[in-house]
């Protein structure tokens, strides 16, 4: 009994922050990823508004209610009313560098440490039918029904809960009505923070502790939520919170803490399998990949002339010359990286589906190459050889009952099978030592001498690099790429010419795995030694960073996405606690300013482009 009142109570905070997920998906058609963050500077502000100021529960909470809608107010000024005619992914990776700002300036405010949160209610004061509890757990599920009561009787009863459900079923109709769709739109999130801010309140109550960097993992548990029970339904959010928060519980239970997130995205992956609009909620119909869509056609990507691509590789391979073994690690990271975001290219770019998942491919190719030279004896390229082909079969099988969908389905498909396959890695002690991971990882060798040196990695990885663009490239030109170009930009017109959308997806996330494979391959042996907290979701979306800033449809854009987001940070280490959120104000300014990426045309640097390179004209490739 008292296991699920532990998972009632968890629940209760999994649906506020389920509810403002459906709210703002339902509203904007939008995934809020600063949604987490949100909440953690929620928990952050009642354990300063409590433990420093000393205020009663009823002013912590309403401080910090209207903190966090201020603040949500500001995410959709800053990071989607610019973006609103642009393209999802564009809204979708604002408001990510809107996370990556408020987390880190959280951390420059409270500090990066874990923080006691003050004993504001009694926890084992109560008893009933033999097991005992706390006033807490009843004040956090009676927050919780108000909450989402209060917001049910807005959205049911008033003119503004009118409004917000007009608008959420369609807003361009409920614009020609007469009803502000924008302010609408504001309003959701203004409202959905300050659920968020309640829910890191509550949590920070009931575990006793908060920090700033809980907020991310909090974000995607909601995320998962939402969508168990109906994304873009309250409802569902609600039903969806309370089922992955008492699955959580007795899982927790019975096999430790470790398992927690293979629950929630193991349960996520199963949804989707069999119920992909969730237990309340149901799939929409949609045309085209929202995350894509017209963004292709915001710019063309540049095209190097044949003695200009040589050129630069004959650059690249001589940089040792001139570097230093730290400059030379870092380059090599960046390759393994570019390789890696290359793998998104092929599946977003070439086919038109964002993946969000792809550090599980990364991993699996990881672990893959690391136990077979490690513990089966293998050399270094028959590993590498078999982590990209495990790292592909693994992840489209994971996938396969999901490409039927479309829309954020599949990236959330995705999503969820990097997610999974990261928390396998921590749960299967036996195979891949769990937490303590993998040491000893041998460095590649070829024709039998070990390349040891900062000089022979850098030369190895960027040599694997550059096979992987242009093999990327004459792929893009084929007749496959113009197959996948036409899935990209008209799914209903290529499967009425015959072709099948589904299976020539599935076969370009499959060759994405596969250079993904290959990275993690390099990664391991790279660093030396692995271990599962390597693999986490933020690389998955680092990826798909990398590609957009440096160009969807251009393999040379991971290459120059690579440099900008791996490679210059990597530079100013010294300033480590700035890195990041140096991070992600330049990537905020970047899509705010350039969302079509860095490698792609517009005419004033292509007249400049045109003139570097002697071309009379610009040609798409």
């Amino acid at each position: 009994m008292d296991i699920l009142l532990a998972g009632l109570v968890s629940g209760s905070t999994y649906a506020l922050l389920a509810v403002g997920v459906s709210l703002i998906f339902g509203v904007s058609n939008i995934v809020n990823f600063a949604h987490g963050a949100v909440f953690a500077i929620g928990g952050m502000l009642g354990w300063f508004l409590a433990a420093v100021l000393g205020w009663p529960l009823w002013a912590v909470l309403t401080g910090v209610v209207l903190a966090t809608s201020v603040l949500g107010l500001a995410i959709y000024l800053v990071a989607v009313r610019p973006l609103r005619a642009a393209p999802g992914i564009a809204v979708l990776l604002a408001t990510f560098a809107v996370g990556i700002i408020l987390d880190n300036t959280s951390q420059r405010t409270f500090g990066a440490e874990t923080r006691r949160f003050p004993a504001l209610l009694e926890r084992s004061n109560l008893e009933l039918f033999g097991f005992r509890f706390g006033t807490i757990a009843l004040v956090i599920v009676g927050v919780s029904v108000v909450c989402v009561s209060v917001l049910a009787i807005v959205l049911t009863r008033t003119r503004l809960g009118r409004a917000i459900r007009a608008t959420s079923q369609d807003a361009d109709a409920a614009a020609q009505m007469g009803i502000p769709v924008a302010r609408v739109q504001a309003l959701s999130f203004v409202i959905a923070s300050a659920l968020g801010g309640v829910a890191g309140v509550l949590v920070g109550m009931y575990f006793s502790n908060v920090a700033p960097s809980m907020g991310f993992t909090a974000g995607v548990q909601a995320f998962a939520a939402a969508t168990i029970g109906g994304l873009g339904s309250l409802p569902g959010a609600i039903v969806g919170g309370l089922v992955l928060g008492v699955a959580e519980a007795f899982g927790v239970a019975l096999g430790g803490d470790s398992v927690r997130q293979l629950i929630t995205f193991g349960s996520l992956i199963l949804v989707l399998w069999i119920r992909p609009g969730g237990i309340l909620g149901k799939v929409p119909t949609i045309a085209s990949e929202p995350m894509t869509g017209t963004f292709f056609g915001a710019g063309r990507p540049l095209r190097l002339p044949p003695l200009v691509a040589l050129g630069l590789i004959v650059v690249g391979a001589l940089v040792p010359l001139v570097a230093g073994d730290y400059l030379l690690r870092t380059g090599s990271l960046v390759w393994i990286y570019a390789l890696f975001a290359l793998s998104v290219t092929l599946a977003g770019g070439f086919a038109g589906q964002i993946v969000l998942g792809q550090a599980g491919a990364l991993a699996v190719g990881a672990y893959t190459s690391a136990l077979l030279v490690t513990k089966a004896g293998w050399g270094f390229w028959p590993a590498f050889l078999a982590a990209g082909l495990l790292a592909a079969v693994i992840s489209v099988v994971l996938t396969a009952p999901t490409w039927r969908l479309r829309g954020h389905y599949v990236s959330m498909a995705t999503l969820a099978t990097g997610a999974f396959i990261g928390a396998l890695a921590l749960n299967l002690p036996d195979l891949t030592n769990g937490a303590r991971g993998i040491f000893g990882i041998p460095r590649p060798d070829l024709f039998g001498v070990p390349i040891s040196s900062a000089t022979g990695m850098y030369l190895l990885t960027f040599a694997i690099l550059v096979v992987g663009v242009v093999f990327a490239s004459r792929l893009g030109s084929s007749h496959l790429g113009r197959t996948w170009a036409a899935v990209r930009e008209d799914e209903v017109a290529a499967a009425a010419s015959g072709i099948h959308p589904a299976a020539y997806k599935s076969l370009a996330f499959g060759l994405g795995s596969t250079l993904a494979g290959f990275a993690g391959a390099l990664y391991a042996s790279q660093v030396t030694y692995i271990e599962p907290a390597q693999f986490g979701i933020s690389l998955s979306v680092l990826a798909v960073t990398i590609v957009i800033l440096g160009g969807l449809r251009a393999p040379m854009g991971a290459v120059v996405g690579a440099i900008v987001l791996v490679g210059i940070p990597e530079l100013f280490r010294p300033l480590a606690e700035w890195r990041l959120l140096f991070y992600g104000i330049v990537l905020l300014v970047l899509i705010l300013v350039r969302p079509q990426g860095l490698w792609s045309h517009v005419e004033p640097v292509a007249r400049v482009w045109r003139k570097a390179t002697g071309r009379r004209k610009e040609v798409a490739s």
